[in-house]
C-alpha cells in the first residue's frame, strides 16, 4: 500500500491481495450473460487472466473483450452477508500473443504467485492470456458506502448519492 492511498484506495488494494479468483461476467454470441471464476493476476495496475478455449467465457471474451470483473470478501471473513465487501470492474480484454516476450515474462509471474499448475497450463495449445484493463468501477464497503472509481488509474473517487 502506499502511504498517499485514501482509505477507499487503500481498502480497495486489501480486499484484491486477499484474493487469488476472481468472478467474471461475460456475453455470450447470443447476448446472454454467463458468470464463471478464473485465477488472476494483477501486474503494474493490469489484471490477466489465463484461461481454456474450451472454457465458454474464453469464446465470450473472444466475441465480446468488454466484460465485468467482481472481486468479493470471502462469506466466512464478512461481518454481514448481506453487506460483503466487494469491487465490480468494467474492463477491456486484449490477448497476449503467445510466444512473445510479455506472454512469457507474464505467465512466469503468473506461477510464482498462483502456483505450479501454471507451469503445466503454459504446454497446453488451448490456453489463451488475456490482459484486462479497468475503465471504471463500483467499490462497496458496505451498507450505505458506496464507491464509484474512475481515472485512468481509478484514482477518482466519488460516493454514490441515493
Amino acid at each position: 500500500m502506499n502511504d498517499d492511498q485514501s482509505p477507499i484506495q487503500s481498502a480497495v488494494e486489501t480486499l484484491i491481495s486477499s484474493l487469488k479468483s476472481v468472478q467474471l461476467a461475460t456475453l455470450n454470441a447470443e447476448q446472454h450473460p454467463e458468470i464463471s471464476y478464473t485465477p488472476f493476476l494483477r501486474l503494474e495496475g493490469a489484471y490477466y487472466i489465463f484461461i481454456s478455449e474450451l472454457a465458454s467465457h474464453t469464446q465470450n471474451i473472444l466475441l465480446q473483450p468488454k466484460l465485468s470483473l467482481l472481486f468479493i470478501e470471502d462469506e466466512y471473513s464478512a461481518k454481514n452477508i448481506f453487506a460483503r465487501k466487494r469491487l465490480t470492474l468494467n474492463v477491456n480484454a486484449s490477448e497476449c500473443m503467445q510466444g512473445s516476450d510479455q506472454w512469457a515474462l507474464i505467465l512466469n509471474e503468473f506461477e510464482h504467485q498462483q502456483g505450479k499448475t501454471v507451469s503445466l497450463l503454459k504446454t497446453l495449445p488451448d490456453f489463451h492470456l488475456f490482459k484486462l484493463t479497468a475503465e471504471n468501477g463500483t467499490y462497496v464497503q458496505g451498507f450505505g458506502q458506496a464507491f464509484d472509481l474512475t481515472g485512468k488509474h481509478l484514482e477518482v473517487i466519488q460516493a454514490k448519492k441515493m
